[in-house]
């Protein structure tokens, strides 16, 4: 199902306030004429102008290999978060995606973790999925109850490519699938990477390019695990996806939810009237991010709840 929620009432001072932050991550952090190391520095220290949560414990931690963080909220239930963090596949990192992640895991009342998978240009394809596949057999295997995976822009991509490698090798998979704008078609075929540029404040189709050509090197940009829009997409868990209307990467979601449904897999699709790249992001500033995660809660209730499993 691919819904459009409308836009809900007229312009504030905060959601002003939160499309003046993302312009503002969009130049100073996403854009590659940022020197890269500045650019991952600029976009940790942009979590710290979110409040958090002072309810969810968060701890350093390893798994697979990887360092992460963790984070346990004081009411919590059987069940994990397994969250991949965007950033173009060279920036981010869970400290960066902090603020997110925090509320992710207090809204949905189970653990989260948020793993830093290892970033191009230094590690290009396949080390990011390589890293993802390696954490989601980890939860799959240490979770006391349901696993969710998440990710958001290109960490929502690597969700989807860590499933494809999970499936490959005949492993069990999550239990949902929650995607924030996310990355499927590094081709960047979808007519929204033209018809939104001048709308959406956070990305350009030109800075898509240059991080596909980073992450990528020599591998053909429709590769399934780079581009899960060209995958065969049975057996997948039910999906719930969030974009804005007014993002370049808005026909990604799209085209990725009308696949899933060609491929029978339950899938609810949401495309936020008015607003850009990663909206979520942007709570508690913006009221739409706090509503798209009430709406995420109630999605997956009935997947976290005992009687479902």
């Amino acid at each position: 199902m691919i819904e459009r929620v409308s836009k809900q009432g007229a312009v504030s001072l905060r959601r002003l306030l939160a499309r003046h932050m993302a312009r503002t991550a969009g130049k100073t952090v996403m854009s590659p004429e940022n020197p890269r190391q500045i650019a991952r520095k600029r976009m940790d220290a942009g979590a710290d102008r979110l409040p958090t949560p002072d309810d969810v414990k968060i701890e350093s931690t390893t798994l697979a290999g990887l360092n992460a963080l963790s984070f346990t909220p004081d009411d919590h239930r059987p069940g994990l978060l397994l969250f991949l963090h965007g950033g173009g596949y060279c920036l981010g990192s869970p400290k960066s995606h902090r603020p997110l992640v925090t509320r992710l895991a207090k809204a949905l009342k189970i653990k989260a973790v948020s793993v830093d998978y290892r970033l191009a240009p230094e590690h290009v394809f396949p080390c990011a999925v390589d890293d993802g596949a390696a954490a989601l057999n980890w939860a799959m295997t240490h979770s006391d109850g349901p696993v969710l995976i998440a990710g958001d822009s290109a960490g929502g991509g690597l969700a989807l490519a860590s499933i494809l490698r999970q499936r490959e090798h005949g492993r069990p998979l999550p239990q949902g699938v929650y995607l924030i704008s996310p990355w499927t078609d590094m081709t960047a075929s979808g007519e929204s990477t033209h018809t939104r540029a001048k709308s959406d404040p956070m990305l350009k189709p030109d800075w898509l390019a240059a991080g596909a050509a980073l992450y990528l090197e020599d591998t053909p940009a429709d590769t399934p695990e780079a581009s899960p829009l060209f995958a065969d997409l049975s057996g997948f868990p039910p999906v719930f996806i969030q974009t804005g209307d007014a993002e370049i990467l808005r026909d990604d979601s799209i085209r990725f939810a009308e696949k899933l449904e060609q491929a029978g897999v339950a899938v609810q699709c949401e495309i936020w009237d008015a607003l850009w790249h990663d909206f979520p992001l942007f709570a508690p500033l913006l009221p739409e991010a706090d509503m798209a995660l009430d709406r995420l809660t109630q999605w997956a209730e009935p997947i976290l709840t005992p009687s479902s499993n």
